[in-house]
């Protein structure tokens, strides 16, 4: 039996949980991710705290324990997007146990209040487990794979999908 996922939001106040987490997900999986430990791992509190002010970060729980997250950004995206989510991940130890799924069906719950009907994120090209995990929950590839501003040399797609009703 899996233990029960709850979804947390996370405001300026708990930026250490975010920071955490955060750099939990860039030591674990730091390919999969634009941004960089190292770089990150030296960010300040205030810095930290403009981040939790840029975006909303959720959080999936067990047993009182960050296990995932992800960041959701309001914005006029390619596509028809409303919103980008960025961010994502999932620890290794609760991968295919429904965290990510608990994370989109959080944001699917606020989607029409706070405007994340259309939902836009990218992968890199090269990461099919992520796209297919994507793809299951409703995401479609659009467009042509784009260069990352980041990380030149490496490609991202993106994709799209309607909030579930």
């Amino acid at each position: 039996m899996n233990p029960a996922i709850t979804v947390k939001e996370l405001g300026e106040d708990s930026w250490t949980r975010y920071r955490d987490i955060r750099l939990a997900a860039l030591e674990s999986d730091g390919h999969a991710f634009g941004g960089n430990l190292e770089s990150e791992r030296l960010f300040t509190e205030s810095q930290w705290r403009e981040k939790a002010r840029q975006y909303v970060a959720v959080v999936a729980v067990v047993n009182d324990e960050d296990i995932a997250m992800m960041t959701i950004e309001n914005l006029s995206g390619d596509f028809g997007a409303t919103c980008w989510i960025g961010s994502c991940w999932v620890d290794p130890e609760f991968r295919q146990h429904g965290a990510l799924r608990a994370l989109f069906e959080y944001v699917d719950l606020q989607a029409t209040a706070r405007d994340w009907l259309v939902q836009g994120l990218g992968v890199w090209v090269d990461n099919q487990i992520a796209i297919t995990a994507y793809e299951k929950l409703g995401f479609a590839k659009m467009g042509e794979k784009q260069e990352s501003t980041r990380k030149p040399g490496m490609f991202y797609q993106r994709m799209i999908r309607n909030a579930a009703k």
